[in-house]
């Protein structure tokens, strides 16, 4: 199911497919996603995608896991999905992440000018 051509990451596919099914109600019965091994099988994945695509999910603030329990679906994880999962949406939240990025890599360069200064 994952397209390996490098247009997008293995995690990101996997992360907005089971979004999609989210907003679709696909897990609302039980609230409960399927165990890491099998999204490896559904997806034909390793477990490191799986984890990564799971914690994107987490960022979401769509799912949260439990120890030995399993991972299961926040109490708005349906309309957050439904609003990720929309294009308009979707872009919203990439650039947001992009301009977090670019936030990080310039406070990282202030951090770096401060500490020069100080030293002189």
């Amino acid at each position: 199911m994952v397209e390996w051509t490098g247009k997008q990451f293995a995690y990101q596919q996997v992360a907005d497919d089971l979004r999609r099914r989210i907003a679709n109600g696909e897990f609302a019965e039980t609230g409960q996603l399927p165990s890491y091994g099998d999204l490896q099988k559904a997806y034909e994945v390793t477990v490191t995608v799986a984890r990564a695509a799971i914690n994107q999910l987490k960022a979401d603030r769509l799912v949260v896991s439990h120890q030995g329990k399993g991972l299961f679906l926040t109490a708005d994880a349906g309309q957050t999905a439904s609003q990720l999962a929309d294009p308009a949406g979707a872009a919203a939240v990439a650039e947001l992440r992009e301009e977090v990025d670019k936030l990080r890599t310039e406070v990282g360069e202030l951090r770096r000018r401060v500490a020069t200064l100080e030293r002189n």
